[in-house]
């Protein structure tokens, strides 16, 4: 069976001592509050990784991950951080593929298969993120889009490696817009993803993939979204810094 998951990116938000109150919220509520075994994992920047994976220990339900990871080992990379620093820091997950990342920093497809790569020697799991654009959607190419960033990103993994990586499914028209693909909208591509893992893999890794849905997801719209048979859970962003909002999210699994 695959995971529930509802993932926070905290983006470039939050000074060290915001961050770390925060996080001690959102840990204290998922002890408090939360039934069942879907996991919650929290991305911040990386002034936090190391005192809020702490923080973490405790509650078997609650990891940390990282925003990137540059792709080489180590070197003459000021300002990067690499994937053996990351793991270091506690932190077992990294959200690679976002569509700031494509977008405002350029990252390839083939730079982010090497990060994938890196990630992956390095102990982290990726959080990948795919998604097609306002224009790609209305011109009709959203599988398109998804099946070559799929192809170019991720599909040259063996199947041992691919099933330690987590897809996030965020149409890029929907994030931080207030717009939301509507369940229905959401629930095609998530199946069409889940289709292609299986062409490419099995139909069994395929089925045991989570697939998360992300882009303007909120406590108003998760159930709905969250009771589509493909959708595993949330990459969550703005409400993922409101400990009552993003505990509201993570709590629409309770009841399933």
């Amino acid at each position: 069976m695959r995971k529930n998951i509802v993932a926070g990116n905290w983006k470039m938000n939050l000074d060290y001592e915001k961050g770390v109150s925060l996080f001690s919220e959102i840990v204290n509520m998922v002890k408090d509050e939360v039934v069942g075994d879907q996991e919650v994992i929290v991305c911040s920047p990386a002034i936090h990784l190391h005192s809020i994976a702490k923080l973490a220990e405790p509650v078997s339900n609650v990891a940390v991950g990282a925003q990137n990871i540059h792709q080489a080992e180590s070197g003459a990379y000021t300002g990067e951080i690499s994937g053996a620093q990351v793991k270091s820091t506690g932190a077992g997950y990294v959200i690679l593929g976002h569509s700031e990342r494509r977008a405002y920093f350029e990252e390839t497809d083939a730079l982010l298969a090497q990060k994938v790569d890196a990630a992956l020697t390095n102990g982290l799991k990726p959080i990948f993120c795919i998604g097609e654009t306002k224009d790609e959607r209305e011109g009709g190419k959203v599988f398109d889009v998804i099946k070559a960033q799929l192809e170019k990103g991720i599909f040259h993994l063996s199947s041992e490696d691919f099933e330690k990586v987590i897809l996030a499914y965020e149409p890029v028209w929907a994030i931080g817009t207030g717009l939301t693909a509507s369940p229905e909208q959401a629930q095609e591509v998530h199946a069409f993803i889940r289709e292609t893992i299986a062409n490419q893999y099995t139909q069994k890794i395929a089925d045991e993939t989570t697939i998360l849905y992300g882009g303007s997801c909120n406590p108003a719209n998760a159930n709905e979204l969250f009771s589509q048979p493909d959708i595993d859970g949330g990459l969550i962003g703005g409400a993922s810094l409101k400990s009552r909002d993003f505990l509201e999210i993570v709590k629409v699994f309770n009841t399933k």
